[in-house]
This record gives structure tokens, C-alpha cells and sequence, in this order.
């Protein structure tokens, strides 16, 4: 399974929704993920793939992982996962 559909799989998971329904350019907001539902889903992105997210959930503006959209998400662990190797 890629990087992309993992972290689908975990939003979908948090939203309730089918991975069908999550796409790319989806936004968290538009799959109706709200903060507590970020948290979570950050908690477990780092749990599946043994890295440390970069993200202050009181500040996510001011935070250096950009989480606007699913894509931007899966970019960001993926510059994680290669800095760790």
C-alpha cells in the first residue's frame, strides 16, 4: 500500500467516509474533519509510519507541515520518511 493510500485509508477512517470519497485534492475540511478529528488523524499518521508530524494543533497556521489538503499531507510525510533515512 503507498504512502497516499495509507494516509486516505486514516482520513477516510476519521471521517467516517469511504476511501472512495477521498481524494488528492480533497481538503480536511471539506470531508468534515474537524480539529479534535486532525489530532487524531495526525497521532495516527505518526504511528503508522514511526515518524514525528511537525504540527502544533493550537497554532496549525503556524505550523511548518502544511496540511491544506490530502496531497500536501502525503507530501509532507514523505519529506519525513526521507529525511529519517
Amino acid at each position: 500500500m503507498s504512502i497516499q493510500d495509507q494516509v486516505i485509508q486514516i482520513i477516510a477512517e476519521q471521517a467516517v467516509l469511504d476511501p472512495s470519497d477521498v481524494t488528492p485534492d480533497s481538503t480536511l475540511e471539506s470531508l468534515g474533519i474537524d480539529s479534535l478529528g486532525l489530532v487524531e488523524s495526525i497521532f495516527s499518521i505518526e504511528e503508522t509510519f514511526d515518524i514525528s508530524v511537525p504540527f502544533n494543533a493550537n497554532d496549525p497556521s503556524g505550523s511548518d507541515f502544511d496540511i491544506s489538503t490530502v496531497a500536501s499531507i502525503v507530501a509532507g510525510i514523505e519529506r519525513l520518511i526521507a529525511e529519517q533515512a
